[in-house]
């Protein structure tokens, strides 16, 4: 309802209730003019009168009653959005639409969503995992997590973390088994790759690039690469805080060391508002903090 609207009415609900124009007009702070001109509109609109008028009294017709009904209604849906509006705007609370990739799935989550769901006990969380593009418009999502790069849009970005990509096998590969890997080495066995993660490696010491053999299987979702290569299908380019449970018990190895990878940013994606809602701005918050520490 438009502030407008809302003052228009509350002019004709007061002057209803203290049955006196003039009264309104000093419980308003307007003049008792301005007053009378409102009343004037609010019935040339309605095409109807809604006042009983003599010099001494005030009272209401059958259709200004019929009116002032109507308005008190508005009124009271008006004044119960505008607090539920405040409290989505300054009291995390409602249900939080989050989208991330597939591989956020494995655990990246956990923390800043138990951060969430204990600390805020309005909030509830929708977590809709997908290596695919988002319309978040669309989708109603309130928060998209997505790694860079990004492309051009019309949404907010903000950089939440950069972790490294790295280079991994199966402890129980043939590659596995050699004292040391190089990058000849890989020629020989199969590449796995995820269709958007193909970057150079830089060599440390020598500060020259190369790339790597071209890849065997390509795969659209990053679980799926490390299962592939958990599943000793051969090595790939992989994220490290996805993988660091395995790194830590041996189960994958870190090969070819004195190249190096780039590291990926991840960002969180909100339409182009000038505001954000309380509960994506604790979400943020969440996820920053927790991703900081990874």
């Amino acid at each position: 309802m438009s502030d407008k609207l809302t003052k228009t009415l509350n002019i004709f609900v007061r002057t209803v209730q203290t049955e006196s124009m003039s009264k309104a007009a000093a419980d308003l702070l307007m003049t008792t003019s301005a007053i009378s001109q409102q009343i004037k509109q609010i019935e040339q609109d309605v095409g109807l009168s809604l006042f009983n008028r003599s010099p001494r009294e005030l009272t209401l017709t059958e259709a200004g009653e019929l009116y002032y009904q109507s308005c008190l209604q508005m009124l009271a849906v008006a004044t119960a959005t505008s607090e539920q509006l405040q409290h989505l705007q300054n009291c995390p609370s409602g249900q939080l639409k989050l989208a991330a990739p597939v591989g956020f799935g494995g655990g990246l989550l956990s923390e800043p969503v138990k951060h969430l769901i204990s600390q805020f006990s309005d909030i509830d969380v929708h977590l809709t995992l997908s290596d695919e593009p988002i319309d978040m418009i669309r989708t109603g999502i309130d928060l998209v997590l997505a790694i860079g790069p990004l492309e051009d849009s019309n949404l907010i970005a903000r950089q939440l973390a950069s972790w490294p990509l790295i280079l991994c096998v199966h402890k129980n590969h043939a590659l596995a088994q050699q004292p040391k890997i190089t990058l000849d080495d890989l020629k020989a066995h199969n590449r796995i790759a995820h269709i958007a993660v193909d970057p150079a490696l830089t060599h440390l010491t020598r500060g020259v690039s190369t790339t790597l053999p071209k890849a065997r299987i390509t795969i659209n979702n990053m679980q799926t690469v490390i299962q592939f290569v958990l599943d000793e299908l051969g090595y790939a380019i992989l994220p490290e805080p996805e993988v660091r449970n395995f790194l830590a018990t041996g189960e994958l190895l870190e090969i070819c060391t004195d190249w190096q990878l780039p590291h990926y940013d991840v960002f969180a994606l909100t339409p182009a508002r000038d505001t954000l809602a309380a509960k994506t701005k604790a979400a943020i918050k969440a996820l920053n903090a927790s991703f900081s520490a990874i």
